[in-house]
């Protein structure tokens, strides 16, 4: 694949629910090796949006499409087999297992048990995960237990990886802590993150799309966003 090419696009994309138009015809590009921050204010439409690109929910109308091929209505399940790795708002962990345990388990849907062992130790050692890989991921807490779904995205070797909200109730450490995991992350993938935390969004993104009424108001850095009036009323205020 040549750079600069899209990886990932919306065409007219609508998610309408009764007569509430949640996402409204949205044309949307990601770039290989792009990282994208989704942001807005509370039902602007951005996480109906990511639910329609991870097949979470099926497009009222419109097209997805990731590598030149069209997955609109298709399963999760679907989405992830394409290389695509995804992380949704509920953490997808088995508490009952060890770090190690989680993360092998997601490398070995995706690839032999020897080649899965290997992901995993590097999975661990990529994510600085040594010090926990034999604690149970019930007993951590709640940042490292997003470290390590973080680390069964990774351990299935995706070249596309979707993120939902992941810096959600972390503290001020391990919010800079999962910015960093994120950067290294978009070294071998393009990202889209969904996020509220304007402090962790100027830590990772580069390029935001900023979602107001189902559609897109804007994309541009954080800093052109924070001082466009209009992108100030609807959605950043004092916070910008």
């Amino acid at each position: 694949m040549k750079r600069g090419q899209i990886v990932l696009e919306t065409r007219n994309l609508s998610m309408h629910f009764g007569g509430v138009r949640a996402v409204d015809r949205v044309d949307f590009s990601l770039w290989e090796n792009e990282l994208r921050c989704l942001i807005g204010p509370n039902g602007a439409g951005k996480s109906t949006f990511f639910k329609c690109l991870t097949g979470q929910l099926r497009p009222t109308a419109g097209d997805v499409v990731i590598r030149d091929l069209h997955v609109g209505g298709h399963e999760p399940h679907q989405v992830a087999r394409l290389g695509v790795g995804i992380k949704t708002q509920v953490p997808n962990v088995f508490d009952g297992l060890s770090v190690d345990e989680n993360i092998w388990i997601s490398s070995r849907r995706w690839h032999g048990a020897k080649r899965a062992r290997t992901l995993t130790g590097e999975t661990i050692e990529r994510l600085r995960l040594g010090d926990i890989r034999n604690d149970l991921v019930g007993n951590l807490a709640h940042g490292q237990r997003q470290w390590v779904e973080l680390g069964m995205v990774v351990a299935a070797e995706p070249w596309l990886v979707l993120l939902d909200e992941p810096a959600a109730g972390m503290t001020h450490e391990e919010t800079e802590r999962t910015a960093e995991l994120i950067r290294e992350i978009n070294q071998t993938a393009a990202m889209i993150v969904v996020e509220h935390d304007m402090q962790f969004i100027r830590m990772i993104s580069r390029q935001v799309t900023l979602f107001h009424e189902g559609r897109i108001l804007m994309e541009d850095t954080m800093d052109a966003i924070s001082a466009d009036p209009r992108a100030r009323e609807v959605y950043l205020g004092h916070r910008a």
